[in-house]
């Protein structure tokens, strides 16, 4: 188990060799008329936003909002955020603005910017479960803990040389409760906890059977490990998947940095 989840660690930048990578995302002005049949699925951090030291820090640059409001107008409603963070989260994030969201890599779903009651909730991480993940950052200093309710994260940007300590200290509580329901989920200089059972792709395929969703062809943008479960689901769904920052595999394309990202939203609009 140690060894196996080391390798998930330090398998977080996987690429395609050069020779079969795709080429860097052209606009794709073919999707520009027919914005009304498709669903936009965008990822948060590293993909809409650059990622900072903390996630407390990241912030929505300039027009961003704009853009994400005029193409949810433009698509009838039918653009989401696919995340590993919280739908609070998410909100604070974006306030005022409020979006159709798949949050906690699918353990929350918001169908509906106007009914609560719509939403989803999965059961949260058992709390003896994460007072014991808690205790992995103290560690070392720099390591920041996340509580998401439904998973538990621990960040080490500011503490990269203790990822093979905290890889390690989770192996040991999993073999120590080999029937616990969960999965670790590596990501950039990120181990996060969650229950298993659910992913962005589960959370993916459920919105996708709801109203605007239904029916349309969806079009998805996501950076990490944890969005390669969506990547893989695209082409049964007939829809497109591009990556932000590393060539990932069995995408259509992938952009360099979240800033070509928000470029390529703004000119979606653009019929030019």
């Amino acid at each position: 188990m140690k060894s196996e989840l080391g390798d998930m660690a330090m398998d977080q930048t996987r690429t395609m060799p050069d020779d079969d990578a795709p080429e860097a995302v052209p606009v794709p002005h073919a999707l520009v008329p027919h914005l009304d049949e498709i669903a936009i699925l965008l990822d948060i951090d590293g993909t809409l936003l650059d990622l900072m030291p903390t996630p407390r820090e990241v912030w929505v640059p300039p027009g961003l909002s704009e853009t994400l409001g005029r193409l949810t107008e433009r698509t009838s409603g039918a653009l989401a955020l696919v995340s590993g963070r919280s739908l609070n989260d998410i909100d604070l994030i974006f306030a005022p603005d409020v979006f159709r969201a798949v949050a906690g890599h699918g353990a929350e779903m918001r169908l509906s910017v106007d009914n609560e009651a719509d939403d989803v909730h999965a059961p949260p991480l058992d709390k003896e479960l994460k007072r014991r993940l808690a205790a992995i950052a103290k560690l070392s200093p720099g390591i920041l803990l996340e509580d998401k309710g439904y998973s538990l994260a621990l960040h080490y940007r500011l503490a990269p040389h203790a990822e093979k300590a905290i890889y390690e200290s989770v192996s040991l509580i999993r073999a120590d409760l080999p029937n616990a329901p969960i999965e670790v989920l590596p990501g950039k200089f990120v181990c996060e906890i969650k229950h298993s059972g659910f992913t962005k792709a589960s959370g993916v395929h459920e919105l996708m059977k709801h109203e605007p969703f239904k029916g349309r062809r969806p079009l998805f943008i996501g950076d990490d490990v944890t969005d390669e479960t969506v990547f893989a689901i695209m082409p049964d769904m007939n829809g497109l998947a591009f990556s932000v920052g590393r060539r990932a595999i069995g995408v259509n394309g992938h952009f360099d940095a979240p800033s070509d990202v928000r470029a390529f939203l703004a000119r979606l609009l653009d019929p030019r």
